[in-house]
């Protein structure tokens, strides 16, 4: 859809190796320091705000509305409403959207919209077998009836059930998405000495931006050291072809070429946007980053969900009635370099285009020195519900400092979908 809003301004955390600086930071504190320090920034008044929405894949007990909690404890006002959305990879992104939808009914002016995710404390669970047993044990009130319950108790019962593994396989084709990956590398032909020098290339520029991307990020100050993160702590310094082809398939141990070289970092970290209505952002105290002129979803076969962006990004482009030649900076979530590499392949297929977009040809070439190029998830980490936000925001600050007209933002979404923005400069 097309749309007059804007955003305004945004920040996000590091993004951290799971089990790393962040293993003790919840998700919503992750998410409250964003969004503190977006509003901070932004020397607003939090009771400005007519919404709070995030994205949040793996939302914990405690905090089954995490994005409410997440508002208020970034000091936005009790009567300000607040609510999460989960589209698996692309929930940051339907964040900004949902915040867009409510400025387009007119009901909102301004939104603050974002995603957080600390896959760290995904939790381990209980099979119902043990969930049985531990109910049966808890109503025995006698001593007897509490010893055939004890009785009746197996080791096995104790096998944890691993709530990260289950929630990046997917139920409808029973393939986890390196398998995916690995579908599409062998569709496309994709080799594994493709897939590092890709992965190399992340780590570098990654590397590179270092000091440009800290224009984006806030430092945090995690427990239990307290010891300030102010980077990314997932581009590897010397990271050689020579170590990545040392490593062993993951996903398909015999042969496969994805690895965990070339697949994204699992990781902790969340980020926050202020979006604006066209009256907002005339008023805006200092230039917007940049204005959404369309965005879409699209949805293809979970066995293929690599290519979402793909088919995303036509419609998108078609809404914004602009063709890939137009734009002039682009993203795609690196959630495996075999994945971004079947993309790049199917957006220059001519035959793709025919079968899958119903066009008569291409939608065009990407150059790879316009892709990523401050790196990407292979480096930078990939928190699942935080990532589509974190793409709007670094693409937008990377647009100004280039001083790039128009951006395209995409990624991947497991289930089988895809998601893509059309950015545009604010000037």
């Amino acid at each position: 859809m097309a749309t007059g809003g804007w955003i305004l301004g945004g920040v996000r955390t590091p993004f951290v190796k799971a089990g790393g600086a962040f293993r003790r930071v919840p998700s919503y504190e992750l998410g409250r320091i964003a969004a503190a320090e977006t509003i901070a920034r932004a020397e607003l008044d939090p009771g400005r705000i007519d919404e709070v929405i995030f994205g949040h894949c793996a939302m914990p007990s405690e905090a089954a509305n995490s994005t409410r909690v997440v508002a208020l404890r970034a000091g936005v006002p009790e009567r300000v409403p607040a609510f999460t959305v989960h589209r698996n990879c692309a929930s940051g992104m339907e964040a900004v959207a949902s915040a867009l939808y409510r400025i387009g009914a007119g009901d909102a002016s301004l939104v603050l919209a974002g995603g957080m995710e600390s896959m760290t404390q995904i939790p381990l669970q209980y099979t119902a077998e043990y969930a049985q047993w531990l109910e049966g044990f808890m109503r025995a009130k006698t001593s007897p009836a509490k010893l055939r319950a004890l009785a009746r108790f197996r080791p096995r019962m104790l096998a944890p059930r691993i709530a990260i593994a289950e929630g990046l396989t997917d139920l409808v084709c029973g393939l986890n998405m390196g398998q995916t990956a690995e579908t599409l590398a062998r569709e496309f032909r994709i080799t594994r000495q493709a897939q590092d020098a890709f992965a190399l290339q992340s780590h570098q520029r990654a590397l590179a931006a270092r000091e440009t991307l800290r224009g984006e990020i806030v430092p945090v100050f995690a427990a239990p050291n307290y010891e300030p993160v102010r980077d990314d702590i997932g581009p590897r310094e010397g990271q050689t072809l020579q170590a990545l082809a040392r490593l062993e398939p993951y996903f398909d141990r015999r042969n496969g070429t994805v690895t965990v070289g070339n697949a994204c970092q699992v990781t902790d970290g969340a980020a926050a946007l202020l979006i604006g209505d066209e009256a907002t952002a005339n008023k805006w105290p200092v230039p917007p980053l940049g204005r959404v002129r369309a965005f879409a979803f699209a949805g293809l076969a979970p066995s293929r969900m690599g290519l979402g962006p793909v088919l995303a990004a036509a419609k998108a482009l078609e809404r914004a009635q602009l063709t890939l030649a137009d734009i002039d900076l682009f993203e795609i979530n690196e959630a495996f370099a075999a994945q971004v590499l079947a993309c790049l392949a199917a957006f220059r297929s001519d035959e793709f285009a025919k079968a899958e977009l119903g066009r008569d040809r291409a939608l065009g070439e990407i150059p790879m020195e316009r892709l990523n190029v401050n790196g990407g998830a292979i480096a930078l980490g990939h928190p699942v519900g935080t990532s589509g936000a974190r793409l709007l925001l670094t693409m937008l600050h990377e647009m100004r400092r280039r001083g790039l007209r128009r951006g395209l933002a995409s990624l991947c979404v497991g289930g089988g979908q895809g998601a893509a923005f059309v950015l545009e400069s604010a000037s």
